[in-house]
């Protein structure tokens, strides 16, 4: 399951273990009963955003499909 969610300020990155500063976003990954909290820019090395616009400097939307 994906989640998308917005940090309190006192959220960590599982990936590259910074913290996302409030009110960033992040993705909240569970697979396998095994949870993970992914920052935007870790989640667009994985691939798991899509542009939210066809506009340059669009908005990025986070992928919850389960594919």
């Amino acid at each position: 399951m994906r989640r998308g969610c917005i940090s309190l300020g006192n959220i960590k990155c599982d990936e590259c273990h910074r913290t996302i500063p409030y009110p960033e976003r992040y993705l909240y990954l569970e697979e396998e009963g095994k949870g993970q909290r992914l920052c935007t820019d870790c989640c667009k090395k994985r691939k798991l955003v899509k542009p939210g616009s066809d506009k340059p400097n669009a908005e990025i939307l986070f992928d919850l499909s389960s594919d």
